[in-house]
């Protein structure tokens, strides 16, 4: 098997609810806090509190950073616990809240499991299922949430100035989930606009003109705006001053707040030009934020594949700034939960874990992936025992998916040459071939080593490009 004779998913074992509230960090459990006390806020002494309590501090200790009586950060912290034991139906306490968060998080996933078990319509009319292809739709049954990124991101976006970058290869959920942020932000009272960069033109990237001329002519038009560019721009100041201005004093005076997102913005990777300028400009829109009104009123998500080769001052970039989130793969429990949605009643319990932990040992956690099994298990098409031997092959489910795939590197043979040094474990990397192969899911970075993402590309490509080795 691939690695050490297996996949490591979570070292081959299920991640738990139990698991993640063990490890789970301060601001993590402070966004569950919040979610449970809407629509009370906590005011920054309260959150102070709380944080500090659960990393293990005593009252004493808090008061003394905080240089506050310890008489009254232990009042704050009653009334805290006071707050969520009304909230959560049982008394919470310093001591045992750890306890109570993992009980509360055990029992969320025990519903999500149940839900759509309990819907017969859901999960036994074979034609509400949908097969995997492109972006979840809003509302639909066969996206699982990730927690807390979810939470995390819903609160995130409605911060004035605030800025979000997901990160993860291709086919994880990251427009999915970015379609879900657009969502909460208008049920919020948010303008939202969105660019995708794979839908511009080769010509749009031809020139830091063209290119910031082509946004503010989508964003005024997604605003139901005129493009009134030639009221703003000035060859003399500039592209990237003539496109700040046009925010300042076009758009962002005619919204209370615009939530402007920018998809696959890893194809700017590919201009390392126009990379250069663009974005440092954004990192100075983030700044700007904590200074003037007016930018407090756009928010930015930034959606991305890969790590940024491309170099940039530390103090310029937006990838070392905001609330950055990187995608995981999907848990087993996630997994189950996903099972149960398309039908498949013998995914719960032990037997249904083990079967599932196989599925899991072939393909990791990739979203789409697990999607596609499941649709053409729910299908009754064939067996799991069927699919995971016929996998790896031409004539398997993923057939179509590998030699897309396997397109993709005979196109660039070089990127090919560095794959097979992956998975023939011989030679290094660089920068830019570590970002093509990531960006296209084929490779990860665990434990400081690149590797294969799954055993299903290790013995496809294995065979595939090692017949072009010896040919």
């Amino acid at each position: 098997m691939f690695g050490s004779q297996a996949i490591a998913i979570e070292s081959r074992a299920a991640e738990t609810y139990s698991d993640r509230s063990e490890a789970m960090t301060p601001d993590e459990a402070l966004l569950i806090l919040e979610s449970l006390l809407q629509p009370k806020s906590l005011n920054d002494l309260q959150q102070t509190v709380f944080c500090q309590s659960w990393a293990g501090q005593n009252y004493e200790e808090i008061a003394a950073g905080l240089s506050y009586d310890a008489s009254y950060i232990r009042d704050i912290g009653s009334q805290l616990w006071l707050m969520l034991s009304k909230a959560l139906g049982e008394k919470v306490t310093k001591k045992n809240m750890h306890v109570v968060f993992r009980r509360y998080q055990q029992e969320q996933m025990r519903q999500s499991l149940g839900s759509y078990g309990r819907d017969r319509a859901v999960v036994h009319a074979s034609d509400r299922l949908e097969f995997p292809n492109g972006v979840v739709a809003l509302g639909s049954p066969f996206y699982i949430e990730r927690p807390p990124i979810e939470l995390r991101a819903f609160s995130e976006v409605c911060k004035p100035g605030s800025l979000i970058r997901i990160r993860a290869p291709r086919q994880m959920g990251k427009s999915s989930l970015m379609h879900r942020i657009l969502a909460h932000a208008k049920q919020h009272g948010l303008q939202t606009a969105t660019l995708n960069l794979q839908r511009a033109d080769r010509a749009v990237f031809s020139s830091l003109d063209a290119f910031l001329r082509w946004l503010c002519a989508n964003i005024a038009q997604q605003l139901g705006l005129a493009p009134a560019l030639a009221d703003y721009w000035n060859s003399e100041i500039g592209s990237k001053m003539s496109c700040t201005i046009y925010f300042q004093r076009y758009l962002l005076p005619t919204v209370e707040a615009l939530v402007l997102a920018f998809d696959e913005v890893n194809r700017l990777f590919e201009y390392p030009d126009l990379a250069a300028d663009f974005l440092p400009l954004l990192r100075s829109w983030y700044e700007d934020a904590s200074e003037y009104e007016v930018w407090q009123r756009l928010r930015l998500v930034v959606v991305h594949a890969t790590e940024v080769y491309i170099p940039l001052n530390l103090n310029q970039s937006p990838f070392n700034v905001g609330l950055p989130i990187t995608l995981p793969e999907l848990t087993l429990v996630q997994v189950q939960a996903l099972a149960l949605r398309h039908g498949l009643h013998w995914a719960t319990g032990e037997a249904g874990a083990s079967k599932l932990t196989s599925l899991l040992e072939m393909i990791g956690g990739h979203p789409y992936l697990v999607r596609l099994a499941l649709y053409h298990l729910a299908r009754q098409e064939m067996t799991l025992e069927q699919l995971l031997q016929a996998a790896p092959t031409s004539t398997g489910i993923y057939s179509e998916h590998l030699r897309q795939q396997l397109s993709h590197l005979q196109n660039q043979p070089q990127l090919a040459a560095a794959f097979w040094r992956i998975l023939s474990s011989k030679g290094h990397l660089e920068p830019i071939e570590l970002y093509k192969l990531e960006s296209l899911g084929l490779v990860k970075i665990q434990t400081g080593e690149i590797q294969p993402s799954c055993y299903l590309y290790q013995r496809y490509f294995q065979d595939q490009l090692g017949k072009e080795e010896t040919a």
